[in-house]
C-alpha cells in the first residue's frame, strides 16, 4: 500500500480523521447538488405550469391596420391551401382547407383579427380549437392547440395580436402546427390571397 494510501486509511479509522473524510464528502455533495439542481428544478418547474402559463414568448405579431399574423415572429410553413397529401399520414386530409405554419409546441397562437369567439374548445378533426366571427360571414380558425393552454372562452371580444393559447398537435395532426383557416360563408378559403390582401403575405 502506497504512503497516500496508508496516509487515508490511517486518518479514517480516527474520529477526527471520519469527521474530515465527512465534511469534504459532504462539501463535494453541496457543490454536485448546486451545480444539478437547474437540470431537476427546471423540468418540474415548468412541467408543474399550466400550458398556458408555459406558451412561448417571441413577442408580438406584426400587424396591418386591425390585422396581424397569427404567429408573432419566424414561422415554419406547412401545408397550403388545397390539394396535399402528406405521405405516411392515412387520416390526413388530401383536400387540406387551411395554411400550416409552425414555430414549435408551446407558441403562442394570437388573434389575426377583431371578433368574437364563437368556439373555444373541441371541435372534429381540429382538436382544441378557437373561432372568431370577424362579422359579415367571415371567420377564422385556429386548431391543433395544446389541451388546457386556451386564454379565450366563447363569447370573449377579441383583436388582433390577442393571445389565444399554445400551438400543439391536438386531433388530426402530424406534429406541432397552427392550422389556421380563413372561411367565408361557411366555406374555407385560400388564408394565402385573404392575408396578402390585408398587407400581410404568408410564406
Amino acid at each position: 500500500m502506497g504512503a497516500p494510501a496508508a496516509a487515508g486509511a490511517a486518518l479514517a479509522n480516527t474520529k477526527t480523521g471520519r469527521k474530515v473524510i465527512g465534511g469534504i464528502l459532504a462539501a463535494f455533495a453541496l457543490a454536485a447538488g448546486i451545480l444539478l439542481t437547474p437540470l431537476f428544478a427546471v423540468p418540474f418547474a415548468v412541467a408543474g405550469q399550466t400550458a398556458a402559463a408555459a406558451i412561448g414568448d417571441r413577442g408580438v405579431p406584426v400587424t396591418s391596420g386591425e390585422w396581424g399574423y397569427p404567429l408573432a415572429g419566424d414561422y415554419f410553413k406547412g401545408r397550403g391551401f388545397g390539394y396535399h397529401p402528406v405521405e405516411g399520414c392515412s387520416y390526413c386530409s388530401k383536400n387540406h382547407r387551411g395554411y400550416d405554419m409552425s414555430q414549435g409546441c408551446g407558441s403562442t397562437i394570437f388573434a389575426a383579427g377583431p371578433g368574437v369567439v364563437v368556439t373555444a374548445g373541441p371541435l372534429s378533426s381540429w382538436g382544441n380549437t378557437v373561432r372568431i366571427d370577424h362579422g359579415g360571414g367571415l371567420l377564422t380558425l385556429y386548431g391543433h392547440m395544446i389541451w388546457g393552454s386556451l386564454l379565450v372562452t366563447s363569447g370573449d371580444t377579441v383583436t388582433a395580436g390577442t393571445p389565444l393559447g399554445a400551438e400543439g398537435e391536438t386531433g388530426m395532426s402530424w406534429g406541432c402546427h397552427l392550422h389556421y383557416e380563413v372561411q367565408i360563408d361557411g366555406v374555407a378559403v385560400d388564408a394565402e390571397p385573404f392575408m396578402a390582401a390585408l398587407g400581410l403575405p404568408l410564406k
